[in-house]
Order: C-alpha cells, then structure tokens, then sequence
C-alpha cells in the first residue's frame, strides 16, 4: 500500500504519495499529472503499482498548481513553479535511494519534465538532473491547432526518453510525434499504442494491468 508523504524542506512542498517496493532495486521514480488531473490518476497509480512491483521506489506527486487548489487547469504564467516541483521531488526521491532516478509525467507534467531537464542538462554532463524520462501523451500541440507546436525546448533535452502515446492522441499524431522527437540529441523512442486517445486507453479493470505492465516492459528495454 502506498503511503502519503510530504517533504516541506524547500518549496515549493512536495506532496503525493510514496510506493515502496518489497525488495528495492535501489532506483526509482518520480511521476506527476496532467492539466486536469492529480497523482490519484488510475493511470499513474496502477504504473506505480506495477513499477514498484519491479522494485522500484515511485514518488507520485501534485504539482505545485495542483496542491494550490483541487481543480481547474494550471495558473498562467506558473509553469516555472511546477518545473521547481518537480525538481524538489527528484530531490526528495534523491535523499531515499542512491541508484537510477527516473521522471515521468502525463500530458502537461510530462511537458514540464522535459523542459526542466532541457534548462538543467548539457552535452557534457547529461543526464545531469535524471537518468531518464517516461513521458506519457507529451501534448506536441493543443487539439486542432497543429501549428502551435510545442517543441522549442526539444533540440536542448539531452535527457534519454520513452514517449508512450496514443494512436489516436488529438494532441498530436504519432507521425507529428515522430517528426518533432528528430530535434531531440539524446536517445529517444516512441512507443505507440494503437486505438488510444490521450488517456492511453487506460479505461476500466480490464486494462488497469495490462497497458501498465506493457509500458514497463518497454522502459525496462529502453533503459536496463
């Protein structure tokens, strides 16, 4: 079962919920949430689940929006604020384990993870903030506005990632998917999942296993 946890040290607070494996692997993960969503996420619980299952220690946490108020879409012009959350939990997950960090998010948090890790990282010194990102659903673009691309921090993330998005993901194709994950220089893959939306397909008891447990089959190709 996982546990609440919070860590007050610096703020903005780190706030969710701690998964602790049986028999720990040393590595671990943090993952956080959309636009609309929170840490209790079905998704993110049951991929918690699955990678603490393989030993990992997961942090899922709110971002700072998220923890300011239980609803409604980020504050504009706070962006930065949950990049420096993000940061903080990585820090947190850092003080509990002394092996691999790994930082994945859903839609905007994803977002945020690689822009953090495209201002924190450099040729030289990459991965310096993670070791790897797990980024689901990365919103390339708002629904039905293809040319508002959301890619400018990409030819500075030298942070490896999986991309794992949906078919059918109105925020962007996985052929435009393919074309903006060129401008990337470190090593990226995408893994497409066939017939999903932005929520990955993640409806109901029958898949809350099933995509999981793929997801991690595939970081664990890309990154073990």
């Amino acid at each position: 079962m996982p546990t609440q946890f919070s860590d007050d040290s610096q703020p903005p607070a780190v706030r969710g919920f701690l998964h602790l494996p049986e028999k720990g692997n040393n590595d671990g993960l943090v993952l956080t949430h959309g636009a609309g969503s929170n840490c209790t996420a079905p998704l993110l619980v049951a991929l918690s689940e699955v990678f603490a299952e393989h030993g990992y220690h997961v942090l899922r946490c709110d971002l700072p929006f998220r923890q300011q108020r239980p609803t409604g879409p980020p504050f504009p012009g706070q962006a930065e604020r949950d990049r420096v959350g993000l940061r903080n939990a990585v820090a947190a997950m850092r003080k509990m384990i002394k092996g691999h960090i790994f930082l994945g998010g859903h839609s905007y948090g994803g977002r945020q993870a690689t822009m953090l890790c495209a201002e924190e990282s450099t040729p030289e010194l990459a991965p310096k903030l993670v070791d790897g990102l797990l980024l689901l659903s990365y919103p390339l673009h708002p629904p039905r506005k293809p040319e508002q691309l959301r890619t400018q921090h990409l030819p500075n993330l030298h942070t490896p990632s999986l991309f794992v998005h949906g078919s059918r993901d109105p925020f962007g194709s996985p052929e435009e998917m393919i074309k903006a994950l060129q401008q990337i220089p470190a090593k990226n893959e995408l893994m497409k999942v066939e017939g999903a939306g932005h929520d990955l397909g993640f409806k109901g008891k029958a898949t809350a296993k099933e995509l999981p447990a793929d997801f991690f089959a595939k970081f664990k190709e890309m990154f073990e």
